[in-house]
């Protein structure tokens, strides 16, 4: 299993747009790495459509989608087109054909007690360093919501450029968390603050 604030494991994979490595993004773009079960299935259907419709939003915070399944590439391309002439929806993101399960071995995708063959419904943030940020698992029965998984990348993003934390149910243009102090020294200035921001010395909210 992947570990969070570590490296995320490289990769070299066939993709419907050809063949694409992990590091091929390193300096360039975070990554958003999520797998589903199967092709041609009714919850990841959905799924692919959302992601799909959602790709602008991805593309404005600098993110790579990035979709795998333990299925061929010509299962793929099927599913696309069927995807884009039923459901009138174009599937703009590469997806990797992991037969040999490689890429959802390295991930621990292959949930054994769910399935021994399909990968469950993972999500990996992967920041522009190659570090894994953040992880969500699914089971195959739950449709994953992707407004969540933007979130998610949103807070990243915020917590990197302004050092700040955020707090639950956080969303953009929310108050943030300032960290808490981590000396005595610390604590006592925190002390002398004042204002409804200031919920107690060691929870101290703020606009950005």
């Amino acid at each position: 299993m992947p570990r969070l604030g570590e490296p995320a494991p490289e990769f070299i994979a066939e993709t419907t747009h050809g063949e694409i490595k992990l590091s091929d993004y390193r300096d360039k773009k975070w990554v958003v790495l999520f797998s589903h079960p199967a092709d041609f299935t009714p919850v990841c259907t959905t799924e692919f459509v959302a992601f799909s419709k959602a790709y602008p939003e991805f593309e404005k915070r600098n993110v790579a989608l990035i979709g795998l399944s333990v299925d061929s590439s010509s299962s793929h391309l099927a599913w696309i087109r069927d995807i884009e002439e039923k459901l009138g929806v174009h599937v703009p993101f590469p997806v990797i054909a992991d037969l040999d399960t490689g890429v959802a071995s390295l991930y621990g995708m292959i949930q054994p007690a769910m399935s021994s063959t399909a990968a469950c419904r993972a999500v990996f943030f992967i920041d522009p360093k190659g570090i894994l940020r953040a992880m969500i698992y699914y089971p195959l029965t739950t449709g994953r919501c992707i407004a969540e998984i933007l979130r998610v990348i949103d807070a990243l993003q915020v917590n990197d450029t302004h050092h700040v934390a955020t707090p639950a149910n956080w969303k953009p243009g929310d108050k943030v968390i300032v960290p808490a102090p981590k000396t005595q020294k610390e604590m006592e200035e925190r002390e002398k603050v004042t204002g409804p921001d200031k919920k107690t010395w060691y929870l101290l909210m703020k606009d950005l």
